[in-house]
């Protein structure tokens, strides 16, 4: 009798054992590729609660989520021979999982390399001005590459960008004089647009007075009380030339 009560304690601790190793879990947001006795089962397993045969099936689980991708520092010589070191960050996410898993040994790994080539390829067929001033441009080019090779893998990168760009020092002084003297270029521009509109506004100022002379009289008072209420000891009087006219032809006869 109590050998048959160790035989069924034995028996009823294996099936808990079968159960427990049986019976899995996948959460919402990933997908358990099923290969029984070596061969792929036809679909992924979950979300959900399933069911394997031990030792018979073995399970490997799929994020589905994004993951971000850090990619690593690269030297990189620009299409004009500049020098520069850029990292990028890329977005990427499982799509098709029994690809993932069948089509590439380590997905991380061969999209981090992917990505590291692409990135300096790229970048190396762009002049430094690009790369500083069409950065979107740049991002989508490298996403529809990398997305391009990681498809057959069940892999869709959604976007691609590049974080930072280190130029050498001395590169970065001579984009530093380059500025400034594009915004003395400027000022100068400004100035001299400046100047034309005044002087086109004192030729118009002119033609007014050459065709109503009352204008110049008004001119006139107006400085005499501009003057009066000047705080100068000495005082500048003008005179038009008109109210000196009989005086010169006096001491001329």
């Amino acid at each position: 009798m109590t050998a048959v009560l160790i035989i069924v304690v034995i028996l009823l601790s294996l099936l808990l054992l079968f159960a427990i190793s049986a019976v899995k879990v996948a959460r919402e947001y990933e997908r358990a590729i099923v290969f029984r006795l070596g061969r792929l089962f036809p679909e992924p397993k979950g979300p959900g609660l399933f069911i394997l045969i031990p030792i018979v099936d073995r399970m490997v689980r799929v994020d589905l989520r994004t993951v971000t991708l850090n990619i690593p520092p690269q030297e990189v010589i620009t299409k004009d021979n500049v020098p520069a070191r850029v990292n990028a960050v890329a977005y990427f996410r499982i799509f098709e999982p029994k690809a993932a898993i069948i089509q590439i040994e380590n997905f991380m790994v061969a999209t981090s390399q992917i990505a590291q080539t692409t990135l300096r390829a790229v970048l190396g067929q762009h002049v430094l001005d690009e790369l500083l001033s069409e950065r979107d441009k740049i991002n989508a080019i490298l996403q529809e590459i990398i997305d391009q090779t990681t498809t057959p893998w069940g892999i869709k990168v959604a976007r691609v960008e590049v974080k930072d760009l280190e130029i050498p020092s001395g590169m970065q002084q001579a984009m530093a004089r380059q500025a400034e003297a594009e915004r003395e270029r400027r000022a100068k521009i400004i100035n001299a647009e400046g100047e034309f509109q005044a002087s086109e506004r004192l030729k118009d100022a002119a033609l007014v007075i050459e065709h109503h002379p009352t204008a110049l009289q008004l001119r006139y008072l107006q400085t005499l009380l501009e003057l009066g209420s000047s705080q100068a000891r000495t005082v500048v009087f003008p005179a038009p030339i008109d109210l000196l006219r009989p005086f010169l032809e006096r001491g001329r006869t």
